[in-house]
């Protein structure tokens, strides 16, 4: 058989959207399974079902990777890694790093006491790592410029990594929010109340408008993971913000991505107006076209993780923005959904029609 990839975005049904994504690839004849997320907890046996399904009964998955903490991402990997062999668990761990970043805190002068609480502020990461001790799975870190099997790790670097750690608000507060004050914290608190009353307003072919406010510092950890697979540029973004795809994409060059040019992109946290812009998009799939692509000439697929009881996700404007370069948009919502190249065929799985373009975009 000729060298082949399949990747299942799987469906995480709350009302918050989540995300499982497995991976099954063959490169001169070696075959090779990467998971990427599994949902939360309670997703984990259906993620484990998946593979055992449509990947032949597998014990054994090379690669497993949590692109971040967010339970809705990592909460189903323990039972990936408790009911697998796996090969290496990929995982940020940021309490290896308490000596580097101590001194940009106010209240903490004790390297263990900051060990702890960073422990307890990303638990789900925790919990990965002591699953994957107790079960002797190495664990390596996903920092710009690693690879994972045929994956390249575009972002985050560690230097962003451990930036990112020190401005979240989430962690203690560092001697920088201290000098500040809470105005900061108060104000995103305001927005983030905001945000919730959402209108919409028609709109024309090409017209884009995205959130000013930026996505968590805890999305913008996401691992971005980029691959070329039986000559098709993929690109897996976890709940990645704006900042992280900048930083990929400036990273494309050390990895042989010529920019613009991704065939086949999943769309960062759910679909949402915080995590991408025009400009963005522009690099990493090319401009606005004139016109809609027309059948069968879209250039790039986008794929949306999305639960069909998430009322904030996918955002119409996000789905404009794909059809406006050309892609064809799908949204899990209920349904597994599987794009492959030269992969064994699968019976009952059918060709699925993209997402209607939206005619109207959030104001």
């Amino acid at each position: 058989m000729a060298n082949y990839f399949e990747i299942d975005f799987l469906s995480v049904e709350a009302k918050k959207s989540g995300d499982a994504i497995t991976v099954r690839y063959e490169i001169d004849g070696l075959t090779y399974i990467h998971v990427v997320d599994a949902g939360f907890q309670s997703s984990g046996d259906k993620v484990a079902q998946h593979i055992r399904t449509y990947y032949s009964n597998p014990t054994y998955i090379d690669h497993v990777v949590a692109t971040h903490q967010d339970g809705d991402h990592a909460g189903g990997l323990r039972t990936i890694l408790q009911e697998f062999d796996v090969g290496a668990l990929w995982l940020h761990r940021p309490w290896l790093y308490a000596q580097e970043i101590i001194h940009r805190f106010a209240t903490y002068e004790s390297v263990p006491h900051l060990e702890r609480r960073l422990r307890t502020i990303y638990p789900n990461l925790a919990a990965l790592e002591e699953i994957a001790i107790e079960r002797g799975i190495p664990i390596h870190e996903p920092f710009q410029g690693a690879q994972i099997g045929a994956f390249a790790v575009m972002a985050p670097s560690k230097a962003r990594f451990l930036e990112l750690i020190v401005e979240s608000d989430k962690t203690p507060e560092s001697i920088e929010e201290a000098e500040e004050g809470l105005f900061g914290k108060a104000t995103t608190a305001v927005l983030a109340v905001a945000a919730r009353v959402m209108t919409f307003v028609a709109a024309a072919w090409g017209a884009e408008t995205f959130s000013p406010n930026e996505t968590s510092n805890e999305n913008e950890m996401s691992v971005v993971q980029y691959a070329n697979l039986c000559g098709e540029k993929i690109l897996l973004t976890g709940d990645t913000g704006r900042g992280g795809l900048q930083e990929a994409a400036a990273y494309a060059p050390y990895v042989g991505l010529s920019l613009p040019g991704i065939d086949r992109m999943q769309v960062p946290h759910h679909g949402s107006r915080r995590n991408v812009s025009t400009e963005l998009l522009d690099r990493w799939i090319g401009p606005r076209l004139a016109a809609p692509a027309l059948p069968g000439q879209e250039t790039v697929t986008a794929i949306i993780s999305s639960a069909l009881e998430d009322t904030h996700h996918p955002r119409k404007s996000v789905i404009r923005a794909f059809v406006h370069r050309g892609g064809r948009v799908f949204a899990t919502e209920g349904q597994a959904i599987r794009t492959q190249c030269n992969a064994p065929a699968r019976a009952g799985w059918t060709a699925l029609t993209p997402i209607a373009y939206p005619h109207e975009q959030e104001e």
